[in-house]
């Protein structure tokens, strides 16, 4: 490690600090790794974006490049394959790092391959959550809403509202690509401070309706534009003080992004 500034030696370049544990594990490494590896990228031509700081891009006569970076995890693209293995050949002279080939499973997401285009989604994740919830022979449903259900209803308070608190977020980050889930999920994140049974029971529905959902994915293809479309809805359904619920999905070349 280089000498922090103010540092009585920092004018001797040759002089580092020696590391008593490795910084692997260290509040400092996020840091630390993220800025020598950015710098690398950078060196080698790429500029990051300014919408997302872990998007890395490089365009040339030789065609575009994208890396995707999640701490350790890198996803490269382009239309260009010599243009990736060179890449690749450059990040292994700096780091350790292993080849996973194309692209199956990041961060919870499936990815499959076709003629037809991309297709995503978190079947395993999905397993996982059922199995968490003990919910692995629950009986499916076909709507993860019931039409009668009310939501003001006073219930009993949870004895541990961590346990609720933990299966929603987990199905906010599933709502990635189960679009179908997004309004219930987003009114069940509204009882995160004070769930009541009613409100697990509407989680329970939710994973329910999982259950016989599965398989469920969308998908991303080439359609020959980059035309952004955009649908709003605005309906004042909330029994509890009739505010609006707003919901809107964005599609870019016809494909879902938001």
């Amino acid at each position: 490690m280089k000498l922090p500034p103010g540092h009585p030696r920092e004018n001797e370049p040759n002089k580092v600090c020696r590391l008593h544990k490795a910084i692997y594990g260290l509040k400092q490494s996020p840091r630390a790794w993220y800025s020598k590896l950015s710098l690398i990228l950078e060196v080698a031509g790429f500029k990051r974006s300014h919408a997302d700081s872990s998007l890395f891009v490089r365009s040339s006569i030789a065609g575009k490049l994208v890396v995707l970076i999640y701490v350790d995890d890198l996803i490269i693209t382009g239309d260009n394959i010599s243009e990736i293995k060179m890449l690749k050949q450059s990040l292994l002279q700096k780091f350790s790092i292993k080849d996973l080939g194309p692209l199956k499973y990041f961060l919870g997401i499936e990815v499959a391959t076709s003629s037809k285009g991309l297709f995503l989604n978190q079947r395993k994740y999905v397993l996982d959550l059922l199995d968490e919830a003990n919910m692995m022979e629950c009986k499916p449903v076909q709507t993860p809403l019931a039409s009668k259900l009310q939501w003001h209803e006073k219930g009993e308070p949870l004895s541990d509202p961590s346990v609720y608190q933990q299966m929603v977020g987990k199905l906010i980050y599933l709502t990635i690509t189960r679009s179908d889930i997004s309004y219930l999920v987003s009114l069940a994140s509204q009882f995160m401070h004070s769930p009541t049974l009613v409100h697990w029971e509407i989680v329970k529905r939710i994973l329910r309706y999982l259950k016989g959902s599965v398989g469920r994915w969308i998908i991303m293809k080439n359609n020959g534009s980059n035309h952004i479309l955009a649908y709003t809805a605005d309906w004042a359904r909330n029994a509890l003080d009739r505010k609006s619920t707003i919901g809107f999905c964005t599609f870019v070349g016809g494909n879902l992004v938001t």
